[in-house]
């Protein structure tokens, strides 16, 4: 009764000695380093950050959601979008933007950023479900980033399932169990 699709992001970590890993925009090393150092004016200066690339790969990620929507069958109301790091930030941006509101969302490992276009479009998603989850000593993205999104997914009234879990920059077991719930009581209502 449920289908997956995971969009695989267009470009190759492979030359950054990432192995298979890919990106959805290019990282910028130098801006990481600084949030790795908790760089607080890096840190405020990455909330408001549109990463270059983002609205062609908003566009890419806009589509898959739509040819779902079509292959489907299914109103984007009953699809959750969701991702991991970058594609989570992706998938936030995506699902703040889509014309109706998906089912819900998943940002696992994702952080705040185009914070104040963000703010203005996730007020029009009160009652959004939103499933969100950072490991407590991530070296990628700060955990205190993550908090600053949930804080503002609570602010505009969306519906936060919130897992904090001691570990890193990835998704834990008790990430998968707890998202399998989520995407279970999201689709069964």
């Amino acid at each position: 009764d449920v289908r997956f699709y995971f969009p695989a992001a267009p470009l190759s970590l492979e030359t950054m000695g990432y192995g298979d890993s890919r990106a959805w925009w290019m990282i910028d090393m130098e801006g990481i380093a600084q949030l790795q150092r908790g760089d607080e004016k890096a840190l405020r200066a990455f909330r408001e950050l549109e990463p270059q690339g983002m609205p062609k790969v908003r566009s890419l990620l806009h589509a898959v959601v739509n040819e779902v929507a079509n292959n489907t069958k299914l109103p984007v109301g009953k699809i959750v979008v969701g991702g991991f790091s970058q594609g989570a930030m992706l998938a936030t941006d995506v699902a703040l933007r889509l014309e109706e509101a998906p089912a819900g969302l998943a940002v696992l490992s994702g952080t705040l950023i185009t914070e104040g276009v963000w703010k203005t479009k996730a007020a029009k998603r009160a009652g959004l479900p939103v499933f969100q989850s950072h490991g407590r000593s991530d070296a990628i993205l700060p955990f205190m980033a993550a908090e600053w999104l949930r804080d503002m997914f609570t602010a505009a009234k969306m519906q936060v399932d919130f897992v904090a879990f001691d570990g890193g920059h990835t998704i834990s077991g008790e990430t998968v169990s707890r998202l399998a719930t989520f995407i279970d009581r999201t689709l069964s209502t």
